[in-house]
């Protein structure tokens, strides 16, 4: 029993919190029936009537699965509708929680769309939520949010100073990859989310972030600490600043001195830009 309570701890540690099915599967008994000699089929007479060739009858045809949902131009196109047709932050909040043509919506436990003030200057964007951040329905609350927290305070920001808000707004199975098919369905809506904030300054929290903002095809270690600009559908441009992501300098501690030059790179820009 002890070894099972392990084993799900250690699971629910790496993220696997979502079956593949709703219904457990007994693999014993699978095994044990494929094991099992199978019955001789009786021979089949050929019918010379519907096969005059005489060659092998062709096996019937399989029966086709359904197919998952994925985005279609249709869909993409809704999406499309869907934010344009917002007019504020909580409508569009309403529009996305409505929205059923992303697959991340089924297996998620919450949408997380956004954290902070939405009236502040500055607009820091993630990728997808975490585990943490799926569970509460807000950004940046885990390990790597406590980090963030203290990069804002050290730029002299907190959460009352910043918006918050992530590309993809439902956490991925397992914290698995957004797939392309995905952050294209879901870009219209995070796109009007910045023309709706208008922030003075974007920071992109990692790479996927950058690319997001800013349609680079550098790593993020090429993209730090080099200002890029975000054209929004209205024609407004918002400096960008791709730093490196809380996750990733949770894991690579010599790296925070190149994101400790990005925030003050930051502060200084937004100094200028609001005095």
């Amino acid at each position: 029993m002890a070894d099972i309570r392990e084993l799900l701890h250690f699971f629910a540690e790496a993220g696997v919190d979502t079956p593949l099915v709703d219904v457990p599967v007994d693999r014993f008994s699978q095994a044990a029936a494929r094991r099992a000699p199978a019955a001789a089929p009786a021979p089949r007479i050929p019918d010379p009537q519907s096969n005059p060739e005489g060659t092998a009858a062709r096996p019937p045809a399989p029966t086709t699965l359904a197919k998952a949902s994925v985005p279609d131009d249709a869909k993409i196109a809704m999406a499309r509708q869907l934010a344009s047709s917002a007019a504020t932050l909580e409508e569009l909040r309403e529009q996305l929680a409505a929205f059923d043509g992303c697959n991340l919506k089924f297996t998620a436990k919450n949408l997380v769309f956004a954290d902070g003030n939405p009236a502040a200057p500055i607009m820091f964007v993630g990728e997808a939520p975490g585990r943490e951040e799926d569970l509460e329905g807000v950004p940046f609350i885990g390990r790597s949010g406590q980090l963030l927290d203290r990069m804002f305070a050290s730029i002299g920001l907190d959460r009352t100073s910043v918006y918050i808000a992530n590309s993809i707004p439902w956490r991925p199975p397992g914290n698995r990859t957004p797939t392309p098919l995905e952050t294209e369905i879901c870009r219209p809506f995070f796109e009007r989310q910045i023309e709706l904030a208008n922030p003075k300054l974007l920071v992109a929290l990692g790479g996927p972030a950058a690319k997001a903002l800013t349609n680079a095809t550098e790593g993020i270690l090429r993209l730090r600490g080099n200002w890029k600009t975000h054209l929004t559908a209205s024609g407004i441009q918002i400096p960008v600043m791709p730093t490196l992501h809380p996750a990733y300098l949770l894991r690579n501690p010599a790296q925070k001195r190149f994101a400790w030059r990005d925030f003050v790179n930051v502060k200084l820009r937004l100094r200028a830009l609001t005095d």
